[in-house]
């Protein structure tokens, strides 16, 4: 087993760009934006007015009932879930495939978790009284409640869990696991991150920290990594979920992997509970890491899907460190300038991304870049890119100073 790869047999995920992987791609290789303004009577006093929804509301795609019992996150992680596990040939619960529930294990990373169902449930009992709440708000606001139904839904019997990350969760959740398949602990594990936290206060609290973007005139140009007028990333929600086992047992169903994840790189910064380390050192170290554990050399690298959230700190020093790490030859995408960023999520829908430009051998572009970082020293496409990609990177950073590293190449 030592040398049975862990592949991609699955995707799943529903995003500003559409309710689907396959929507979800083509908007990225379009240069298409999902940043739209806020409705009026949500948003008239906040000095925010824009976010990045998801484009297919996932309530609309569950059964009525189970949309009303849980909270959005939950609902979109079960909605990207279902299209990944489908889409790795499984239908229904693990037994129903012939594979030992004990030996499927469920991963789902997430920022906050059901934040909005709490607020709304205690506007609720301040409006109503107590008597009102309702009994399901428990689990529709627990951050290991989207991981708890998603492992309900498939019958995950080897572990479900959820890592909290802020916004390295998703990536984070990825690279935990592949270490249950390389460790023996699962056969076949779904991965990934969901968030909806797209609320009056959540925007509130990060536009006191002058973290977001203010061009309430100008949505779909909002978000700009790397452009030297950026100004704060743009709020944005969804899910994606990955399908992860060994090449072997991808082999014997006779599916054909995405892509191999062929390692992964975790630190920290220690440094600010908010702002990135300047010099970039423990995102450097996350990405070297990941090449050592799959084996590969930075020139093997041809793509990094960078974390570039748009935010004037951040971008900059995620970009000298690939230069100096990968090269200037290195052709780097920051899909969040269409998505924008979907905090927990995020790691995951991009992880998505970077194994379909693996497969198919092209790259996203990245929309906005009308003004580049003087000293931007790698290739940052303005329109998609046909290449080869025989390796890629997947970059997520957090706030508390948390580094994830993916690494995929083709299988």
């Amino acid at each position: 087993m030592a040398n049975d790869d862990v592949v991609v047999t699955g995707l799943g995920a529903t995003t500003p760009l559409g309710g689907d992987v396959e929507s979800f791609w083509t908007g990225l290789l379009e240069g298409r934006s999902g940043v739209v303004a806020l409705e009026q009577d949500r948003a008239a006093d906040l000095p925010v007015r824009i976010a990045a929804p998801m484009a297919t509301d996932p309530a609309q795609v569950l059964p009525r009932v189970q949309a009303r019992r849980l909270d959005r996150s939950e609902q979109a992680a079960i909605v990207a879930a279902r299209q990944a596990w489908a889409d790795a040939g499984f239908e229904g619960r693990a037994e129903d495939n012939g594979l030992d529930p004990t030996r499927v294990a469920v991963v789902i990373g997430t920022g906050i978790g059901g934040v909005t169902s709490l607020l709304a449930q205690y506007d609720l009992m301040l409006e109503k009284g107590p008597g009102r709440v309702s009994p399901l708000m428990i689990p529709m606001n627990m951050p290991n409640g989207p991981a708890a139904y998603v492992g309900l839904e498939v019958g995950a019997q080897a572990g479900v869990h959820t890592t909290v990350s802020a916004c390295a969760s998703g990536a984070e959740a990825v690279a935990h696991g592949l270490d249950l398949i390389q460790l023996g602990r699962a056969d076949v594990v779904l991965v990934g991150g969901t968030e909806a936290c797209i609320h009056r206060l959540n925007i509130a609290g990060f536009a006191q920290m002058r973290a977001m973007s203010t061009r309430n005139d100008e949505p779909e140009g909002a978000s700009r990594p790397f452009d030297k007028n950026r100004d704060g990333f743009v709020l944005g929600e969804g899910a994606g979920v990955l399908v992860l086992e060994r090449a072997s047992s991808a082999a014997a169903r006779n599916r054909t992997p995405y892509a191999v994840l062929a390692g992964a790189g975790i630190t920290a910064d220690s440094y600010d509970i908010v702002a990135p380390s300047p010099t970039g050192d423990g995102q450097q170290r996350a990405a070297l890491s990941a090449l050592r554990r799959g084996g590969l050399d930075a020139k093997d690298v041809a793509h990094v899907n960078a974390h570039a959230t748009s935010t004037p700190v951040g971008d900059g020093a995620e970009a000298r460190w690939i230069a100096e790490l990968l090269g200037e030859q290195t052709v780097v995408s920051a899909t969040k300038s269409m998505t924008g960023h979907l905090l927990g999520a995020a790691g995951a829908i991009e992880a998505i991304a970077t194994v379909l430009a693996v497969k198919n051998d092209v790259v996203p572009p990245t929309i906005n870049l009308d003004d580049p970082d003087d000293d931007l020293r790698v290739d940052v496409p303005d329109k998609a890119r046909e290449m080869s990609v025989p390796a890629a990177l997947n970059d997520s950073f957090g706030f508390g100073g948390h580094n994830v590293a993916l690494l995929f190449r083709k299988a």
